[in-house]
């Protein structure tokens, strides 16, 4: 049973309607939290899974690599809750590929929503993290998704490694500069294995329509067999993880890089 740790917090997790986002969302409602869903669905579409997540969750349509959007989404926190405590930088999306093959127009969309996305969420919400902050045991948390892909190397995902490694060192400056300033907002990035999600599988199928692979249940197989703990990340086994950094119980953390692979980088 939750302990509900995160009561009195409000969050946003971006990429919140699918996959590693849903499960975040259902987690930190369960611990508590009211939950603010960004993602690009339009909310009609939303609304089936909006309804069954109780009336502590809210969603707004937001693309992350628009100003504009993050504009809208912080006037919609500041109206409805005037406060946030927990943003999870969670949207993202993928690109494989060799260097060589690789448009400069796919490059520049990976990065938009990888890298900006996380840029312009932290800029946007840093005044009302700061102003919410201290009212909370162990302050206002910034939790962005980065990938084991940010630590390591794979062929043909550079450009994916790249945004994620980009990831990781923003959150550290940002860590930085919060500290500095002694202002109440911690910031550490998650680096998830892999997990079985929606984006997962597309990227399977990506690489099996190339000719890479004969299945997506063949890949699989081999991330399984290539993985310590022997399988996939169920998306609830990433959710844990980000409720703990985004709540006091990590309140000594920041800066830092908090690993979920199923002991993948460890080999």
């Amino acid at each position: 049973m939750a302990d509900k740790g995160l009561a009195g917090r409000v969050a946003l997790v971006t990429g919140g309607l699918r996959g590693i986002g849903l499960a975040c969302a259902r987690r930190m409602l369960a611990d508590g939290a009211e939950v603010v869903i960004g993602d690009l669905d339009d909310p009609a579409a939303a609304a089936p899974i909006l309804g069954g997540l109780g009336p502590a969750a809210s969603y707004i349509q937001l693309d992350v690599t628009e100003e504009d959007a993050w504009q809208a989404a912080l006037g919609f926190v500041t109206g409805r809750h005037g406060q946030l405590h927990i943003l999870v930088n969670n949207a993202g999306t993928d690109l494989t590929g060799t260097v060589e093959s690789i448009a400069m127009a796919d490059w520049r969309r990976i990065m938009a929503v990888n890298v900006d996305g996380v840029f312009l969420g932290t800029r946007t919400f840093t005044p009302l993290m700061a102003a919410s902050g201290g009212a909370v045991a162990g302050g206002a948390s910034i939790v962005n998704v980065s990938s084991i892909m940010g630590l390591v190397g794979m062929s043909e995902v550079s450009a994916y490694n790249a945004s994620k490694g980009a990831v990781r060192m923003f959150t550290k400056g940002i860590a930085m500069e919060f500290a500095a300033k002694k202002m109440p907002i911690r910031a550490n990035s998650l680096h998830p294995g892999f997990v079985e999600t929606p984006l997962l599988h597309a990227g399977f199928e990506r690489w099996v329509a190339s000719g890479a692979a004969p299945s997506v249940e063949h890949l699989i197989e081999g991330m399984n067999a290539a993985t310590p703990i022997g399988r996939l990340a169920h998306p609830n086994e990433i959710a844990g993880p980000v409720a703990f950094l985004a709540g006091p119980d990590s309140s000594y953390m920041t800066g830092a890089e908090l690993v979920i692979d199923g002991g993948w980088t460890a080999q």
